[in-house]
C-alpha cells in the first residue's frame, strides 16, 4: 500500500532515517522544531568564541594578527569542509553522533586556550615560522575544531528531518538562519561579555561548558528515543566527564595563569588586568626587583631601560625649540611625560592613551608611580583616555589647530597590526594639524630595518621635514616638524646621563630638506 503522504521518488526530499518503529518525541513537532533551532544556535555562538579565542590568543601570544587571524580561518573552514564529509558516515546514527561531536567540540574548545597558553608559556618559540611548538598546536586545535563544528549541520539536517518532513531547500535554510545568528551573538559576546568579565581562558572553558550542557540536553532530552540504554549511558557520561574536567579546569585556571605568566615573562606577576583594550601585566617593581610593565604579553617598560627609551625618544625633540606646550601621544604609563617634565619652561602637557587601566596603574601603583617620578599628578599634565586617532581627527578634547610646540609619539610598535593607523600618512597630517609654526614631532620607528624606513618616509609624506636618528639603545627614531635640526644636532643620552650626537642612520633623512 502506498503511502499518500510519502513523497515521490523524483521529488529529492529524503525519507527522513526514523522509521515508524522509533519511539515518539516527547514534544509536539513545533516545539521540537524550535528547541533543535535553538540548539543550532547555541552551538554556533560557541563555535564562533572558540574561533576567535585562537585568533585572539595567537596574536597575543606570537604577535601579527593579521597572520594568526589567516592560518585559524583559513584551517578551521578547510577543516570544517571534511568535518561535513566525515559527517556522512553518522547519519543513521545522527542523535548519538551529534551529541558525541558536541562533548568533544566542547572538550577541545574549551581547553584549547589554556593548552595553547601552556605550551607558549613553558617552550616558547622554537624557530621557523612554521616549524615550532605554539604554532603547530595552533593549527591543530584549528583543524580538530573545524572538523567538529563541520559535522555538526549533515547532523542537525538529519535531526530537523526526523521532527518533520520538510524540503531540503527550506531545511537548510532554517538551519542556517540559526547558525548564522548563533555566529553573530557569539561574535559580539566574545570582546564585549567573556573578554572582559572572565579573560580568555575563563572564557574558553565557560564557552565549552554551555557547549556541553547544550548538545547533551538537545540529544538526551529530545532524540532520548532514538538511542539505546546502553547509548544514552555513554553520552550522559561522556557529557558528565567533559563538565568535570572543564570545571577541575575552572578551579585551577587562577594557580594556572600565575605559573605561566612566571613562566612567560620571567619574574612573578604582581598585578594583572584584563581591559577592555588588552591585557595589562606588572612584574618586580619590589624588593629592589626591576619593573616590567606587559601590555597583552609584550614588554612596554622594563626598569631602567624605559628610562634611557624615553630620554632618546623625548630629548631631542624637546631641545630643538620652543617647548611649552606638549602632547604626549600614548604614553600611559608616565614615564614620557616624567622626561619632559624635566626641561624647565614646560607650562602644560597633555597625555592621550587608549587604555584607562595603564593611566591607573601609573596613578596608583608604588612601583610604576616611582618610576614615572608621579609625573601624572603633576598640575601640569592634563590625561586624556579614548581613541587617538578619532580624537585628533574631530580635534576634541582641546587636541585643536597649532596648538602644541612638541608632540611625543609614544605608541606600540608598529609591527602590531592595531598601531597600523597610527602609523599612517593621515595620522601624521592630523599630528601636523596640532602642531604649531615650530613644532616637532618625534616617533619611535622600532629597529632600523625596512619598516623604520616606511615610518620614516609617511611621516616625510605628510610634508614634515625629517630626520632620522638612532638612540642609545640601537631603536630607531623619527624628528620631524615644520622646522627641524640637522642630524649632526640631535643629540640623545649617553651611558652616565651626557649627550652627543646621535648616529644619522640614513643620508636621505639628514636634512632639513623635504
Amino acid at each position: 500500500m502506498i503511502d499518500p503522504h510519502a513523497p515521490a521518488p523524483h521529488s529529492g526530499v529524503p525519507r527522513p532515517l526514523s522509521g515508524p518503529g522509533r519511539a515518539p518525541l516527547p514534544v509536539k513537532p513545533g516545539t521540537g522544531r524550535f528547541l533543535v533551532l535553538l540548539g543550532v544556535f547555541v552551538c554556533a555562538a560557541c563555535g564562533l568564541v572558540y574561533e576567535l579565542e585562537l585568533v585572539a590568543l595567537a596574536s597575543y601570544l606570537m604577535g601579527d594578527s593579521v597572520t594568526q587571524a589567516s592560518v585559524v580561518l583559513s584551517v578551521m573552514v578547510f577543516a570544517m569542509g571534511l568535518g561535513s564529509l566525515a559527517a556522512k558516515r553518522l547519519r543513521c546514527r545522527a542523535a548519538a553522533g551529534f551529541g558525541m561531536v558536541e562533548a568533544v567540540l566542547a572538550l577541545v574548545g574549551g581547553c584549547s586556550a589554556m593548552a595553547l597558553y601552556a605550551v607558549f608559556a613553558w617552550t616558547g618559540d622554537w624557530g621557523g615560522p612554521w616549524s615550532d611548538g605554539p604554532r603547530c598546536l595552533l593549527v591543530a586545535f584549528s583543524l580538530a575544531i573545524g572538523v567538529l563544528i563541520g559535522a555538526e549541520v549533515p547532523l542537525l539536517m538529519v535531526l530537523i528531518q526526523r521532527i518533520r518532513r520538510q524540503d531540503p531547500g527550506g531545511a537548510v535554510a532554517d538551519l542556517f538562519a540559526a547558525d548564522y545568528v548563533g555566529a553573530l551573538v557569539g561574535g559580539l559576546a566574545f570582546p564585549f561579555v567573556l573578554l572582559p568579565l572572565f579573560g580568555q581562558l575563563t572564557g574558553a572553558l565557560l564557552t565549552g561548558a554551555v557547549n556541553a550542557v547544550a548538545g547533551g540536553a538537545l540529544v538526551l532530552g529530545l532524540f532520548r528515543g532514538d538511542l539505546s540504554r546502553r547509548g544514552r549511558w555513554l553520552l550522559l557520561v561522556a557529557n558528565v566527564t567533559v563538565l568535570a574536567v572543564l570545571a577541575v579546569a575552572w578551579v585551577l585556571v587562577g594557580d594556572f595563569e600565575r605559573a605561566a605568566r612566571h613562566a612567560l615573562f620571567g619574574a612573578p606577576v604582581r598585578v594583572a588586568v584584563q581591559s577592555p583594550v588588552q591585557e595589562v601585566v606588572l612584574t618586580g617593581g619590589e624588593h629592589g626587583r626591576p619593573l616590567g610593565l606587559y601590555l597583552d604579553g609584550r614588554a612596554r617598560v622594563r626598569g631602567a631601560d624605559a628610562g634611557r627609551y624615553r630620554a632618546d625618544l623625548v630629548d631631542p625633540a624637546m631641545r630643538g625649540g620652543p617647548h611649552a606646550r606638549v602632547l604626549v601621544l600614548g604614553g600611559g604609563d608616565g614615564i614620557a611625560a616624567r622626561e619632559v617634565l624635566r626641561f624647565p619652561g614646560v607650562r602644560r602637557v597633555d597625555v592621550l592613551d587608549t587604555d584607562p587601566a595603564v593611566v591607573r596603574l601609573a596613578r596608583t601603583d608604588p612601583g610604576l608611580s616611582a618610576l614615572n617620578g608621579r609625573a601624572l599628578r603633576d598640575p601640569r599634565v592634563r590625561v586624556t583616555t579614548g581613541d587617538v586617532f578619532g580624537l585628533l581627527r574631530a580635534e576634541r578634547g582641546g587636541f585643536a589647530r597649532g596648538r602644541y610646540d612638541v608632540v611625543v609619539c609614544d605608541l606600540p610598535d608598529p609591527a602590531l597590526t592595531s598601531s597600523t593607523k597610527l602609523y599612517s600618512e593621515e595620522f601624521y597630517g592630523l599630528v601636523g594639524r596640532v602642531l604649531g609654526p615650530s613644532g616637532r614631532v618625534v616617533v619611535h620607528g622600532g629597529p632600523v630595518s625596512g619598516r623604520f624606513w616606511t615610518v620614516a618616509e609617511t611621516v616625510r609624506s605628510a610634508g614634515l621635514r625629517v630626520v632620522a636618528y638612532r638612540g642609545s639603545g640601537g631603536a630607531g627614531f623619527v624628528l620631524g616638524g615644520w622646522q627641524v635640526p640637522r642630524a649632526g644636532e640631535v643629540r640623545v643620552v649617553r651611558s652616565g646621563g651626557t649627550y652627543a650626537p646621535s648616529t644619522l642612520v640614513h643620508p636621505r633623512y639628514g636634512d632639513v630638506a623635504p
